[in-house]
């Protein structure tokens, strides 16, 4: 036999155990069994020694710890504590605020798909449905979007009152203190609908129930405060805000200026310990309506009044609006979707210690609260405010291009606009599924600070990419605004979700991949713990145990990604059934190559690697598709796998794995280590990139989904509101879209009959005229192209007004002419 089979059977079997991540001692025993083997067959003696001693050379010293720990470990540990990126007290709470959830698996290169799968499905309670049907439905029912947008400025007082009397303010807020008590699911179910209506409503409702008082309050509230405060949030009596950012700390908010001095003070006639309070905030939400307004400020105790430590650090308190020296401002105009919203200033505002949120126990603890709620308001309430506008965009975007018609012909068919249509049916479809499924892990009672970061950028600005396509189809019909548009409030609001709660940028850019590679990897943190232990002994033990869990778990990536890339990932085991086994296999490869490139990237790079942004954000570009992925896939699971859905499915599948390879492709070619770049390549590329965006047939089928009534449109229109009213434009449009494909065979006859016809007839009714006479059409295929006619007209019609209609109510009392209605 070949002198090079010994080593042939080393490599093979070293590959099999990483694959397999094998222990070190099996793959010893296996590597030595195949020698054996080798040998008795006539393999080259002196070969087969070599590769004995090499497997001998490997095991026994990692296998012996009285050896290994004080000759490699302890050396590793020391380089490691040299390697490892100084952190601030902020970045370590950021880093280890929320838990993990099935984002570890994919970024463990091994997915265990049945955790995914064995998840509950999400389901509302009796309870909570009956109040989406019930409450819900009658706001969306009173909601005029063009009163409140260009009219008002505000919503009507009847529902300002209707939010309040039926709770709105208190979804999550327990029973126990007059809450409705609803899951997470339920505020997510709520903001999609209300979003679908106007984004003012959706976002007036949403923010008391994401980050705010009464999140604060439910998780460090004292007693006393929980008692006082969450009924008066759950009924409406106080309205709250939450004053974080200000001109110098916007999403950088761990630098706010704003300051509290410890000291004595009056309050409510006692003398008694406070801290005086200087605040200057602005675009704070509510704040303009807001009675109980939360503050995050830098507590100082120069007099020791607390304690020896005189900066105590950030901390939280809630300060009544009427408190003398707080200036509620006046308020921002945010692109003409002018939810409340506004400055506060205060200085030398004496706010008592008991105001402070969980009372003095949690002063200097404001960081550690606010990482630990903003990723469960950030899970909510963008997420599904994208999710309401991108689903009613779809449906109704699907019914608008078959009844608008151009050169005889539906705009839909136009493969141009089919391309525009598919987009926005498979970015909508995952959109949907990603806002529940990170709704549903906060349901579960997790905290998934990494899917929070995940979800709000990616919703926010697929939405976006959602309405421009929508807009694009509409032409016309979409950039006049007017109470007939549904579209060009959404289009203004987009760049609102796309900046609050951290802007997309920075989300991006930082801190998906900055936390998901800390948070999520099975072995960094347990590293970074163990570095850090006083204990010598349980150090190098814990570090031990945790930095050769890492090195096998490295080599098991790159043999993975090497295996999955020379076969295109279409061999090994994978749930699903036959349509998406292939979709899990694609996942289990690209998790691999992003573990590998995140090892890689942090051991060669170490503490710069925070510097470089681009390489983080496209690597965080790689876990956020595959979280999106296996959202899709378990919301396809969910609903039963339907037939019907798979085109969505495949198109947004396609989407995102054609995204994985640009950005895993643009990290390699980008790496600051270039020979690396290109050995990496070769494990996680061998043949070369072959991922591709969603063909033009998979998208001819996706848009024709949003064209024709099916389950899977009715899926998709599922939690928004269609209710064909006066105030719902789109709802209206959407329910025409049966009748008009019912009445598209009769009008092709008639047509055809009139162009090949002598009438001279110029006016529609006049036509119908001649084609009943001239037996064409029946009369009642007369009333039904009349019904058509007036369908595509209440479809296409835009809005026009006097020029008063449109000028501001302050410009006439500024030019001192009076009332210039009255004049008209």
């Amino acid at each position: 036999m070949s002198v090079a089979v010994p080593f042939l059977l080393l490599l093979l079997a070293a590959m099999f155990a990483s694959y397999h991540r094998m222990r070190l001692a099996y793959w010893a025993a296996m590597t030595a069994s195949l020698l054996v083997v080798a040998w008795l067959l006539g393999a080259n003696g002196v070969a087969t020694i070599v590769a004995a001693l090499i497997v001998a050379a490997i095991a026994i010293p990692l296998l012996v710890p009285q050896f290994r720990k004080p000759r490699i470990t302890t050396p590793l540990l020391k380089f490691y504590t040299r390697l490892l990126p100084p952190l601030s007290d902020t970045e370590r709470t950021a880093l280890e605020a929320g838990t993990v959830g099935f984002e570890g698996e994919l970024f463990s290169g091994k997915p265990d798909w049945d955790k995914l799968l064995s998840l509950p499905k999400p389901e509302l309670t009796a309870e909570e449905q009956a109040f989406l049907d019930g409450p819900c439905e009658q706001l969306c029912r009173m909601t005029n979007d063009w009163d409140i947008t260009h009219v008002r400025a505000d919503l009507p007082p009847e529902l300002w009152e209707f939010v309040k009397e039926h709770k709105f303010f208190g979804l999550n807020i327990p029973k126990e203190y007059g809450g409705l008590g609803f899951s997470a699911l339920m505020n997510h179910k709520v903001i999609q609908k209300l979003a679908s209506i106007s984004t003012v409503v959706s976002s007036t409702v949403g923010v008391p129930n994401s980050l705010g008082p009464a999140e604060l309050l439910m998780h460090y509230g004292t007693d006393e405060q929980k008692s006082e405060y969450l009924p008066r949030l759950a009924d409406g009596r106080e309205v709250p805000c939450f004053a974080l950012t200000g001109p110098f700390a916007g999403s950088d908010a761990t630098s706010i200026p704003d300051y509290g001095i410890v000291c004595m003070g009056d309050w409510n006639g006692a003398n008694v310990l406070g801290f005086r309070l200087t605040l200057n905030k602005r675009y704070i939400t509510l704040a303009p309506v807001a009675t109980l307004i939360g503050v995050a400020f830098r507590m100082y105790d120069p007099d020791g009044l607390l304690g020896d430590k005189k900066d105590i650090g950030i901390s939280l308190a809630l300060v009544p609006r009427d408190t003398p020296g707080l200036d509620i401002g006046r308020r921002h105009f945010p692109l003409n979707s002018p939810f409340q919203n506004g400055p506060i200033h205060g200085k030398d505002i004496f706010v008592p210690l008991s105001q402070l949120i969980g009372g003095e126990d949690y002063a200097g603890k404001g960081w550690q609260m606010l990482m630990e709620c903003l990723s469960i308001g950030r899970s909510i309430t963008l997420p599904s405010t994208a999710s309401g506008g991108a689903k009613l965009a779809a449906v109704v975007t699907g019914a608008y291009a078959r009844i608008r018609k151009q050169f005889g012909l539906s705009v839909g068919r136009f493969e141009g606009v089919e391309e525009a249509l598919a987009r926005i049916a498979g970015k909508a479809y995952a959109i949907s599924a990603l806002s529940q499924a990170t709704a549903a892990a906060v349901a579960r009672g997790e905290n998934p600070a990494v899917p929070s970061t995940i979800a709000k950028y990616h919703c926010t600005q697929m939405g976006r990419e959602v309405v421009i396509d929508a807009m694009d189809v509409h032409g016309g019909k979409g950039i006049i605004l007017g109470p007939r548009n549904y579209l060009g409030r959404a289009w203004q609001a987009t760049p609102i979700s796309i900046t609050v709660e951290g802007a997309n940028i920075m989300t991006r850019s930082l801190m998906i991949f900055g936390q998901g590679a800390i948070l999520c990897h099975p072995w960094v943190m347990k590293e970074m713990k163990s570095a850090q232990l006083e204990d010598p002994v349980a150090r190098i033990d814990q570090f031990d145990d945790a930095l050769f869990g890492h090195i096998g778990f490295a080599f098991s990536n790159a043999v993975r990604s090497l295996w999955f890339g020379l076969t295109s990932a279409r061999i090994g085991k994978a749930p699903g059934d036959d349509y998406t086994r292939r979709f899990y296999r694609k996942l289990d490869r690209y998790s691999a190559a992003l573990a590998l490139m995140a090892d890689t990237s942090m051991l060669l790079l170490g503490g710069k690697l925070k510097f470089k942004e681009s390489l983080s954000g496209r690597l965080g570009d790689v876990l956020s598709q595959l979280y999106i992925c296996s959202s899709m896939l378990k919301r396809y699971e969910d609903e039963g796998r339907p037939a019907g859905d798979r085109p969505l499915l495949a198109w947004a599948f396609h989407d995102a794995i054609n995204k994985i390879e640009t950005a895993l492709s643009g990290a390699l070619r980008n790496f600051p280590i270039r020979p690396i770049g290109y050995v990496l390549w070769m494990l996680i590329f061998p043949w070369g990139r072959r991922a591709q965006a969603p063909s033009d047939q998979l998208g001819h089928r996706a848009a024709s989904l949003l064209m024709t009534p099916c389950d899977a449109r009715q899926r998709m229109g599922d939690g928004v509101f269609l209710a064909p009213t006066a105030n719902n434009p789109a709802g209206r449009i959407d329910s025409y879209l049966p009748k008009v494909i019912l009445a598209e065979p009769v009008e092709r006859k008639f047509l055809k009959a009139l162009k090949n016809s002598d009438i001279e007839a110029l006016e529609f009714d006049a036509q119908l005229d001649e084609g009943v006479r001239e037996g064409w059409i029946t009369a009642d295929e007369r009333k039904q192209l009349e019904e058509l006619r007036a369908m595509t007209l209440d479809a296409i019609t835009v809005d026009d007004f006097e020029a008063w209609e449109l000028r501001a109510a302050s410009f006439d009392r500024l030019a001192g002419v009076g009332d210039s209605r009255a004049a008209a």
